[in-house]
C-alpha cells in the first residue's frame, strides 16, 4: 500500500502497487524516494516522499519531544498486576492528570515472591493503560523489567505541552498585570501630590502678578498719577 504526504500534511493513499510499480511512481512524481514505514501491515505500508525532508521531520519531533520532556517532573504510578477496576480507574485517573499537567508518568507493576511468573499479565495491563492513554501521551519504550517489578514511562504530546506551555504564560501575563497595577496604585498619591504643588505654585504666581499691580498702583498713588501719563 502505497501513501504520499499532501500539503497540509496528511497522507493520500496512492492504492495498492508492487514494488516496481511503486518505485516507478516516486520517478515519476520528481524523483521521490520510496521509504518503508511499516512492515508489519497487510499489505505493508510505503510511502513517496523526499526522504532528506522526511528525515529532517522525524528529527525535528524527536527534539520537540525530548524537549518538552526535560525539565518535566516524573510521576510514578504503582499498582498490582490483579488490580480490581476501581483501583485501576482511580491510577487511570492520576497518570491523565499528570500528563495533562506536563508531567512524564512512570507506571510501575510490582510482583511479590512467585508473582513474577505471571509478569505477562503486567505487561498487557501496562499496555492497556498506555493505549487508554494514548490521547495524551506517547511511550518512551516498550515496558521493561526492573528488578521484580514491570515499568513503563508515558511522556505529554507536544500538543498537551503546548496547551501548557499557553496557560502558563497567560498566568504570568496575568501576574505581571496584577503587580504593574499594584505600582500604579503606589504611585498614584505622588503623582496627587506632584500635581497639587503645581496648583499652588500657579497660585503663588498669580499672587504674585496681583502683588505687582498693587505696588504700581501705590507708586502712581504717591507720585500723583502713572509715569506714562508724565
Amino acid at each position: 500500500r502505497v501513501v504520499t504526504p499532501t500539503p497540509l500534511g496528511k497522507d493520500e493513499p496512492l492504492g495498492i502497487m508492487s514494488r516496481d510499480e511503486a518505485l516507478a511512481k516516486a520517478k515519476e512524481m520528481g524523483g521521490l524516494d520510496l521509504i518503508l514505514v511499516n512492515n508489519n501491515s497487510d499489505p505493508p505500508v510505503c510511502k513517496i516522499v523526499d526522504y532528506s525532508k522526511y528525515r529532517y521531520q522525524l528529527e525535528k519531533k524527536a527534539k520537540e519531544v525530548k524537549k518538552n520532556s526535560k525539565g518535566t517532573e516524573i510521576k510514578e504510578v504503582k499498582m498490582s498486576y490483579k488490580i480490581d477496576v476501581h483501583d485501576y480507574s482511580v491510577r487511570k485517573k492520576s497518570a491523565s492528570k499528570f500528563l495533562k499537567q506536563g508531567n512524564r508518568v512512570k507506571c510501575t507493576v510490582m510482583f511479590r515472591g512467585r508473582e513474577v511468573q505471571h509478569d505477562n499479565l503486567g505487561f498487557d495491563l501496562l499496555n492497556r493503560l498506555a493505549s487508554e492513554l494514548d490521547e495524551y501521551c506517547m511511550t518512551e519504550s516498550k515496558p521493561k523489567r526492573e528488578g521484580r517489578n514491570l515499568s513503563l514511562i508515558l511522556t505529554p504530546r507536544p500538543e498537551v505541552m503546548k496547551a501548557v506551555n499557553e496557560n502558563r504564560r497567560n498566568q504570568e501575563k496575568d501576574k505581571k498585570k496584577k503587580r504593574d497595577d499594584a505600582l500604579k496604585e503606589k504611585k498614584g498619591p505622588k503623582e496627587e501630590f506632584s500635581g497639587s504643588v503645581a496648583i499652588d505654585v500657579d497660585a503663588l504666581k498669580h499672587a504674585d502678578d496681583e502683588d505687582d499691580v498693587d505696588v504700581e498702583s501705590s507708586l502712581d498713588d504717591l507720585l500723583g498719577g502713572s509715569t506714562d501719563d508724565k
